[in-house]
């Protein structure tokens, strides 16, 4: 998997990338400590508000970031995306109210909700081929699994000499750093946009790509299932910990580490797997498994308070780790074939948006339901919302689902470029057949079974 890193500019970007996740884990750890600060017994209640924010951020700005990328130069765009972070970052140890705490934290997440899916859109650029790409993306997934993991230990080692302040001095230089690496990587340049319209055009554009496209639809239910499975690991893991095993506050670290571990060894095997197999053969079964591991989860909460095995917990949270991210790093290869090139950076911001969205779903929904009705109930519910969403992905999803469609122009004039290898029909219209995605020329989906091509 590393092969992919002797290509200079993609290990430019992954560096990149990797240094401003570490910052980012520097900064929420730091931003939980200015809570309490500000806050106090409220802190709960600050940091709950600033991720509602944060997901709020990334569902609105993604799209338009994704209409913007098309006007200005990507590394401009990256670069100046770094540098707001970096800004953010300097100016949060000096705030004493909570609004703005509010302010800067919407300013940060709308600068990462820019620059990420830019990044995820030029990658296929850097890596055209596609054993490379998926590398990629599990290098991508194994770049958050680890970030978890490390950022939480660097925190707790720089807090043993320093403040909490300087850490968010730790972020800035991390964001500056990315921005260097993305200056010092030389950037394919993408294809023009053909697509015509305003900027609101240009963002719905995605938005409409995800609707009309089969698998982006089933993409973005998978997307739901990971969120309602994830949703109990990050709001309910420290309830289940201190409340249901009486661990100290140091497991929880341990619990969330066994999902990391569960997340970056599937993202180790998956380059391998997806060589012989679909995208869809892999991303369903796994699906499927998160309700499972799910009723697990309601068996593991529904014993009494200070039984059952914490390894069982463990257990479980590595399980739901590794199908998660047997979910989620195909992704990219999905919506790389669902898309023309200069479309990528709409699809991708398309997709961080909708997918956030799921997110802003479920996470308030795992924290009231384990507030009102208990983990064994948010377990169940969650589950539920999980099997649903893999259920929708199947049915959406078509089992035969082949790049090259042979669809029919009923709109385009004879002679037209698009049309070179085209036949005409005793109807009047023209038949061929290619990589089928939409654009201009094919506003929606062939019916399919008169599309694919033999």
């Amino acid at each position: 998997m590393l092969t992919v890193l002797r290509n200079r500019t993609y290990r430019h970007l992954f560096t990149a990338q990797l240094v401003a996740l570490i910052g980012t884990g520097l900064a929420t750890v730091a931003l939980s400590l200015l809570a309490y600060s500000i806050a106090g017994r409220n802190a709960s209640a600050v940091l709950g508000t600033a991720l509602a924010i944060k997901m709020v951020a990334y569902v609105t700005i993604a799209p338009i970031a994704g209409a913007l990328a098309g006007r200005i130069p990507r590394r401009t765009l990256m670069v100046g995306m770094d540098l707001t972070r970096a800004g953010v970052a300097l100016t949060l140890p000096f705030v004493d109210r909570v609004w703005q705490i509010y302010v800067l934290i919407f300013l940060l997440q709308a600068a990462s909700a820019a620059f990420t899916p830019t990044f995820q859109a030029t990658i296929p650029d850097v890596l055209p081929a596609e054993r490379d790409y998926t590398q990629a993306l599990s290098m991508s997934r194994l770049a958050y699994d680890f970030e978890s993991l490390f950022s939480p230990a660097l925190a707790a080692l720089l807090l043993s000499v320093v403040s909490y302040d300087w850490l968010f001095a730790g972020t800035a230089t991390g964001f500056l750093a990315s921005a260097a690496l993305v200056v010092s990587a030389v950037l394919p340049k993408p294809r023009p946009v053909e697509r015509g319209g305003g900027l609101y055009r240009k963002a719905a554009f995605g938005t409409r790509l995800f609707r009309a496209t089969p698998r982006l639809r089933a993409l973005l239910a998978l997307d739901l299932a990971v969120a309602a499975a994830g949703a109990i690991v990050f709001v309910n893991t420290v309830n289940v910990v201190r409340d249901h095993f009486h661990r100290p506050a140091g497991a929880v670290s341990l619990a969330l580490g066994a999902y990391g571990v569960g997340s970056m060894l599937t993202a180790l095997l998956l380059p391998r797997l997806l060589a012989r197999v679909s995208d869809r053969s892999v991303m369903l079964p796994a699906a499927f498994a998160l309700p499972c591991v799910l009723a697990a989860v309601t068996a593991i909460t529904a014993a009494p308070a200070g039984t059952g095995s914490w390894l069982a917990l463990l257990v479980t949270w590595a399980l739901v780790g590794a199908a998660s991210s047997a979910v989620l790093t195909p992704g990219g290869r999905v919506i790389r074939r669902s898309a023309a090139d200069p479309d990528l950076p709409a699809a991708f911001a398309a997709q961080f948006s909708l997918s956030h969205g799921c997110w802003l779903l479920t996470y308030p929904l795992a924290g009231w339901l384990a507030a009102g009705a208990g983990l064994p109930t948010t377990a169940v519910v969650l589950g539920t919302i999980a099997l649903a969403a893999a259920l929708s992905a199947t049915t959406l999803w078509p089992t035969r689902d082949p790049d090259a469609l042979s669809h029919l122009h009923t709109d385009l004039p004879a002679g037209h470029p698009h049309l070179a290898d085209a036949h005409p029909t005793p109807t009047g219209a023209w038949q061929h057949g290619h990589h089928y995605v939409i654009d201009q020329h094919h506003p929606t989906w062939p019916h399919p079974h008169r599309a694919a091509l033999n």
